[in-house]
């Protein structure tokens, strides 16, 4: 029924034979304006995308059973409409035609082993989740929101300590106006970009540079916080038992500065997070790390707990600061089966309450003791932080 269909810079002359015999015998097009430019004459009906492009969405449906054709760039399942397609049409109705994605095209013009570097969509997304892939030697592919993307991307890299990195911009690949340009970040100034162009990045990392290393863990002071804040060493264990996997979703109560919540997503680009906080001026504390560190689709939710809670989605972890018996009641109530939940404690009052909680339905219990050298007179000594009460409880599936 519907036929997603690659078409690139190089137009009609560029399709495969199939896709060429799907477009002749087509009596509906749909696809956005410059690819219905470059398609040229037809007999079909076109209609270019409307914004958003899914109102276009039940036009397609009502056309089921007829020739429907749907233009799309490069391979329409990665980063493309097809995803969007099949969430509503059964993948068998579909037959769909692939070409080179502008990640393999920028990878073939530059010789990189496409395997090995890191594929991102700018496109309608924050710029600012390039930063988790800013590692020395790394070498990222982006795809661009428009024109001006590629000088955005250089400022960011030379305020992060990434100056010296190497940027091409590939414009409007696989046409008669393509264009391949290079320059350092520092000195990037290639004046006016195509707006359809893929940025790729050789990524070398200065002296002192924002990298932010793969573990848990990361420094305290990376963190804008007004001392509300699970600290480095317990952070590490606590995003440890809270073991996160593919795809879950991670209630941070009471997240103060939202740094269980940030490096929980930091984890795995296909984790998600709600940090639920009652001070307004956290929740901008916590919304402005996401943005720093790379995550800026971490959710904040203002409001206290318990109440807080009603009405999001469940979730498959949850980590309480130290919360009152109703905060953990509801939060174990909250977890789907399997779901871990983790609370730490440093008041004795609430360690009290955690010791009851492991009794009446198992878990760990564990004592975290941290101590940091510090200076005492002319001598060094090991200064105690106070000990944290950690209880890690699975939900059971039955």
């Amino acid at each position: 029924m519907a036929h997603p269909r690659r078409i690139g810079e190089d137009g009609v002359e560029g399709l495969s034979p199939a896709a060429r015999a799907a477009l002749e015998a087509a009596e509906f097009v749909f696809g956005g304006g410059r690819h219905l430019a470059l398609l040229g004459e037809t007999k079909a009906e076109t209609t270019p995308w409307p914004s958003p492009l899914t109102r276009a969405f039940p036009r397609i449906w009502e056309k089921r059973g007829r020739r429907v054709v749907v233009l799309a760039s490069g391979d329409p399942f990665f980063h493309g409409v097809g995803t969007l397609l099949v969430q509503q049409i059964d993948p068998s109705e579909i037959l769909s035609i692939p070409a080179p994605s502008a990640y393999g095209l920028a990878a073939n013009r530059l010789g990189w082993s496409g395997q090995d570097a890191v594929r991102v969509s700018l496109h309608g997304r924050a710029l600012e989740k390039i930063r988790p892939h800013l590692h020395p030697g790394a070498r990222i592919l982006a795809l661009s929101w428009d024109g001006t993307t590629p000088q955005k991307l250089a400022a960011d890299l030379v305020a992060r300590g990434f100056g010296e990195s190497r940027i091409t911009v590939l414009e409007r690949m696989g046409g008669p106006k393509e264009q391949v340009r290079s320059a350092a970040a520092a000195a990037f100034d290639l004046g006016e970009v195509d707006a359809l162009n893929t940025v790729a990045v050789e990524v070398v990392a200065g002296p002192g540079a924002a990298v932010l290393p793969f573990t848990s863990g990361l420094p305290d002071d990376l963190f804008d916080n007004d001392g509300q804040i699970t600290k480095r060493d317990v952070r590490a264990a606590t995003l440890a038992a809270l073991s996160p996997r593919r795809g879950e979703r991670l209630w941070d109560v009471g997240a103060g500065s939202g740094s269980v919540a940030i490096e929980w997503m930091l984890a795995d680009p296909s984790l998600a997070a709600v940090a639920i906080e009652r001070e307004a001026a956290r929740c901008d504390r916590i919304r402005a790390n996401a943005l720093s560190l790379g995550v800026p689709d971490l959710q904040v939710v203002h409001g206290a707990a318990p109440a807080a809670l009603e009405g999001l989605e469940a979730p498959d972890a949850i980590f309480v600061g130290g919360g009152a018996p109703a905060v953990v009641e509801a939060a174990m109530a909250a977890l789907k089966p399997g779901g871990r939940l983790v609370v730490n404690a440093v008041t004795l009052e609430t360690q009290s309450f955690l010791t009851v909680c492991y009794r009446r339905h198992g878990g760990d219990l564990v004592q975290i003791a941290v101590a940091h050298a510090g200076p005492v007179g002319g001598f060094t000594a090991l200064r105690p932080a106070m000990a944290v009460l950690r209880w890690t409880w699975e939900k059971p599936h039955d």
